[in-house]
């Protein structure tokens, strides 16, 4: 037997991942591996995956498979967060930004990988508390308006000096991992998940100022709803957590290298110029 004595899947509520589930089998079954799941998960899929708790799941696996499109990447990403088990996304979907490899690439994969031939990307988290309740996104968390309850009005402290009042659809505290998500689409800038830091972007925004900032990842920030506000959800990694009300604040805080994802080869950019079709510039005549 290899490095990888125990695979651990976590599959996309929907689609049809029973191709990579029997891949990862027959791979497993040869090299005397074990194959473990969540027992709400291969339930529901005719397949011999040993089905256990969340808990033993993580302490158990070697390796870690996720089985879907960047969600499920980071609903992986948050079951494991803080551990050291490698993360391998294999994507179902159709962006898949944060997958690695295709299905068809699945029995190479795993064999480099029981090999050790790869390498692990860190990925940072942000960590806040809503009601009691700390929740961690590997994306962002992002304080959007309610429809029909007027816009977001909120001020960003960081590093506990006021700075910044935004008036907007939304505002998003996210990772350099979610600089390609909700943060890219509010036109934020695109960073390399290398890189250990906070941006805070206010999405369509109604003020005179509404350029993103770039917060290093140990200078924490809060977010407070101006009392001009009307109610807003709080979205972490895209599920919405909570509301806030004027006069509310959430203050969000950097986890460095909370997870760690696999890497073959592919560099950041060759996934990003890929993923978002980014053409380049214009030559000069």
């Amino acid at each position: 037997m290899g490095m990888v004595g125990t695979v651990g899947l976590v599959l996309h509520p929907q689609r049809d991942s029973k191709k990579a589930i029997d891949t990862i089998l027959r791979w497993a079954a040869d090299k005397g591996a074990t194959v473990l799941g969540l027992p709400e998960e291969v339930g529901r899929i005719d397949c011999t995956a040993v089905p256990v708790d969340a808990g033993a799941l993580v302490e158990r696996a070697d390796l870690v498979v996720g089985l879907g499109g960047d969600g499920t990447m980071l609903r992986t990403m948050r079951l494991l967060a803080g551990r050291p088990t490698p993360i391998l996304g294999v994507n179902l979907g159709k962006l898949g930004f944060l997958a690695e490899i295709g299905v068809d690439e699945l029995p190479e994969t795993l064999s480099a990988i029981d090999r050790h031939e790869y390498t692990i990307e860190p990925r940072m988290a942000i960590r806040s508390e809503l009601n009691g309740t700390k929740v961690t996104a590997f994306n962002d968390i992002a304080l959007v308006r309610t429809p029909g309850d007027g816009l977001a009005g909120v001020a960003v402290t960081p590093a506990g000096s006021p700075f910044v009042r935004y008036s907007s659809d939304a505002v998003i505290v996210a990772t350099t991992t979610g600089s390609t998500a909700y943060s890219f689409s509010a036109g934020g800038p695109i960073v390399s998940p290398r890189v250990e830091a906070v941006l805070v972007v206010a999405a369509a925004a109604h003020s005179a100022f509404n350029r993103a900032l770039v917060l290093p990842a140990d200078e924490e920030v809060t977010l407070t709803v101006l009392p001009s506000s009307g109610r807003l959800a709080v979205e972490v990694d895209g599920r919405v957590m909570g509301h806030l009300f004027p006069g509310d604040s959430v203050t969000v805080t950097a986890w460095p290298g909370a997870a760690k994802v696999v890497r073959l080869g592919t560099t950041f950019y060759e996934r990003a110029r890929r993923k978002l079709r980014v053409d380049g510039s214009l030559q000069p005549d």
